[in-house]
């Protein structure tokens, strides 16, 4: 686990610090004592968790577009970054179908414009580029896939983030072979969590449906995900980040994901917020026709960060829908989401 006295003063650069994970991850480095500068366009919802979460003003936050080079590279002039975690991307498969040239855009030049501006500072020690377990060309089989098994993602967005995966091994390739600069990337599994408001994800559809008390509607309830809560890949990312800053020989391509155990069917995950979220919650199965692809089946090998870190993953699948719910019925009750996201960094982080 990263320790929490080495991110103190310093100098953290987080893009994507609008969104979901973004948020949850300036909120611990804040916690944390670092000096965070975000860089993300709008938050991507309404509502979202950045503007209910309280971070941006204990924060240095910047509106701008990661194909932007020349803002970006200015925001690197500026906050002088010693550690930068990259997250921004377009993230949903389905978008990438309605706009695939907008999200290689984003996903593959992004990469590239934040590690030239990587390459061209001199404050940089530690990078993380933040992909995703669709990296991978998936035979649906039943083992998960290692880190040295072929990258060629299905759809669009997986497929973009297969090539930003490359694009980082080129850089590293190419101008970090001095290690003055360690750079990794990380690809996490399907993460839920409070304060997901996106689109086409299965949470965030419950929580609606509550909201409006009506049915959840799932599409495909046997598709088959690595569900982990988003404070477990986040503690990983910070992990490398540290580690790798400490040690350049750490750096390299890590797998994210819960156990076999919380490896569960669409199904199953949602049976498990009805128990938490109590009677009024029920679904069904809506099946799409002429539905874009998407898996049925994916699964991560993460021994790799297991042997490395000595990492095992704090809440099983139960714990973290049961927070989850807890977050949800805070928020529609106008509970105070700041502290809520307090106690659950503290519980996390507690918990042995």
């Amino acid at each position: 686990m990263f320790d929490n006295s080495f991110y103190k003063g310093k100098k953290v650069l987080v893009t994507g610090h609008t969104g979901f994970k973004g948020t949850w991850l300036c909120k611990m480095l804040i916690n944390a004592g670092a000096e965070v500068t975000g860089y993300s366009l709008e938050p991507p919802t309404s509502p979202d968790l950045f503007s209910i979460s309280g971070v941006a003003e204990k924060m240095n936050s910047v509106i701008g577009d990661i194909r932007d080079f020349d803002k970006l590279k200015s925001v690197f002039d500026e906050a002088k970054p010693e550690i930068v975690l990259h997250l921004a991307a377009q993230p949903i498969v389905r978008d990438s179908y309605k706009d695939p040239r907008y999200t290689y855009e984003t996903n593959v030049m992004g990469t590239v414009n934040l590690l030239e501006c990587v390459r061209l500072s001199k404050s940089v020690k530690s990078v993380l580029n933040v992909t995703t377990d669709k990296v991978y060309h998936n035979n649906e089989w039943c083992w998960g896939y290692r880190e040295d098994e072929p990258l060629d993602g299905f759809d669009p967005y997986s497929n973009s983030k297969s090539c930003s995966e490359l694009v980082t091994h080129s850089y590293k390739n190419s101008f970090f072979t001095d290690n003055t600069v360690a750079v990794s990337t990380a690809r996490a599994g399907n993460v839920i969590g409070g304060g997901d408001f996106a689109n086409d994800r299965i949470i965030p559809d419950c929580i609606r449906a509550m909201q409006k008390s009506t049915d959840i509607i799932v599409r495909n309830p046997y598709s088959t995900r690595p569900y982990q809560h988003v404070l477990e890949p986040l503690s990983v990312y910070l992990t490398i980040a540290q580690k790798q800053y400490e040690d350049p020989s750490f750096a390299g391509y890590y797998n994210v994901g819960p156990d076999d155990c919380d490896c569960v069917t669409t199904g199953d995950l949602v049976d498990l917020f009805c128990k938490y979220w109590g009677p009024e919650a029920k679904w069904k199965n809506v099946a799409e026709a002429n539905a874009p692809h998407e898996a049925n089946f994916l699964k991560l090998d993460c021994s790799k960060v297991k042997s490395v870190f000595g990492w095992r993953p704090r809440w099983h699948i139960d714990e973290c829908m049961e927070m989850t719910c807890r977050f949800g019925k805070i928020f529609l009750s106008g509970g105070d989401i700041p502290a809520e996201m307090d106690e659950e960094i503290k519980v996390f982080l507690d918990r042995k």
